[in-house]
This record gives C-alpha cells, sequence and structure tokens, in this order.
C-alpha cells in the first residue's frame, strides 16, 4: 500500500483556524477531528500486523478475550457485551473465527438458546503470536512512552464512564486498573 503523500501544513489545525474565523473557538472540535484520525491510522497498522494471521485485529480483541476467560469459552452474548459490539458483529467475527479454525461453536448446556464460543489450539498459537507482533509495534503507539499511554487512558476514561461503558463506582471499589487493558478485552 502506498503511503499517501504528506502535506506541507497540518490539515486539522488548518480546519480549526478556518471554524475559529467562521464559528469561534471549538476546541472539541479539533479535538475529535485528531481522534478520528488517529483512529483510522492505528486501525490500519494494527490491521496490517494481524493480517499475516488472517485476523483484523476486531478478530484478534476477540481470540483475546477467549483466551483471559478461565475455560478458554464465553457466551456469544458475553463476548458481544465485553467487546462492546452489536450481537451481529459478535456473530459475523465469531463465524470468520470458527471457519478459519481458531474457535469453535456449541451449544450452551447452560442456556437451550445461547451459543459458547472456545479457542481452539491453534487459536492460542495465532493469539500468541500475533500479540508478539502488536507488542514489538508498541500496539500502533511506539512513538509514545507508557506515561503517555497511561494519560491517553486516563484522559478518555471520563468519556466512557459517561456513554455508560461501565459503573465507574464499581470499577473505583475492584481497585485500579492494571495498566491500560487491551481494547474491548475489560
Amino acid at each position: 500500500m502506498a503511503k499517501p503523500l504528506s502535506l506541507p501544513f497540518d490539515p486539522i489545525a488548518r480546519a480549526d483556524e478556518l471554524w475559529q474565523q467562521r464559528w469561534g473557538p471549538a476546541p472539541a472540535m479539533a479535538a475529535i477531528t485528531s481522534i478520528m484520525r488517529a483512529q483510522q491510522i492505528l486501525l490500519g497498522q494494527l490491521d496490517a500486523t494481524v493480517k499475516p494471521y488472517g485476523l483484523t485485529f476486531a478478530r484478534y480483541e476477540a481470540l483475546v478475550l477467549l483466551t483471559f476467560s478461565k475455560s478458554g469459552e464465553l457466551p456469544m452474548s458475553k463476548i458481544g457485551e465485553r467487546l462492546m459490539v452489536h450481537p451481529t458483529s459478535v456473530t459475523n467475527t465469531v463465524d470468520r473465527l470458527v471457519k478459519s479454525g481458531l474457535v469453535a461453536k456449541r451449544p450452551n448446556p447452560n442456556d437451550g438458546r445461547g451459543t459458547l464460543a472456545s479457542i481452539t489450539d491453534q487459536g492460542r498459537e495465532v493469539v500468541e503470536a500475533a500479540t508478539k507482533d502488536l507488542m514489538d509495534i508498541g500496539f500502533g503507539l511506539g512513538t509514545y512512552g507508557a506515561e503517555q499511554c497511561e494519560e491517553v487512558f486516563d484522559l478518555l476514561r471520563p468519556l466512557r464512564v459517561a456513554a455508560g461503558d461501565f459503573d465507574d463506582a464499581a470499577a473505583a471499589a475492584d481497585g485500579p486498573p492494571a495498566g491500560p487493558p487491551v481494547a474491548g478485552a475489560s
């Protein structure tokens, strides 16, 4: 994939200047535009890193989540809840992992309507190799140090709490997190 030509100016800073001239200061506009662009950059890097394993980053996250479970399996509904995605997306993700031989599905014996997804031995091998590669590139954030990554995590946490991702009071009672988790794996 060819790298796009670099502009001789920061287009987000330019948009911020023009915005201010037309509508007045709106630091949130520049911040959200930067966040959205960063998300595009990071997802591109992460997907490119796990592509040799037949994965997308979303599929990688599902595999990681399964490795975090004690038994290596979770109900599909729990996967969607923990990854914070729609049930249709979970089904699509898990079905693709099943097709690749990285996950198996079976009826949930505790819920007649539910399905359990479990990571296979091949899935465990793939997630270990992909994790090494992602860690080698600092999950796309290699230009930042550990403290800066912790600052980003802390800055975005109130937004996630306000969106209802989790109960901040309950999370605080459990103690501080052991650093930023893998996205969706909390």
